[in-house]
């Protein structure tokens, strides 16, 4: 049987933490930043974690599944 690859992109957006839930960073804060608050940039910054319904995808795109 082959060895199962992990997804190189997925591999560059996504990190485990310590107790096993997957962090990701937010969208929208790559360009077009002049029309945005300061709030919504500042709140943009902070990583998030990725939803529970997710999760099975990513960690299988991260070949863990």
């Amino acid at each position: 049987m082959p060895k199962k690859k992990t997804n190189s992109g997925a591999k560059k957006r996504f990190a485990l933490t310590g107790s096993g839930k997957i962090k990701r960073k937010h969208a929208f804060k790559s360009h077009i930043l002049t029309k945005k608050t300061k709030k919504q940039k500042r709140n943009l910054t902070h990583t998030g974690t990725v939803s529970k319904v997710d999760e099975g995808r990513v960690k299988q795109l991260l070949g863990m599944k």
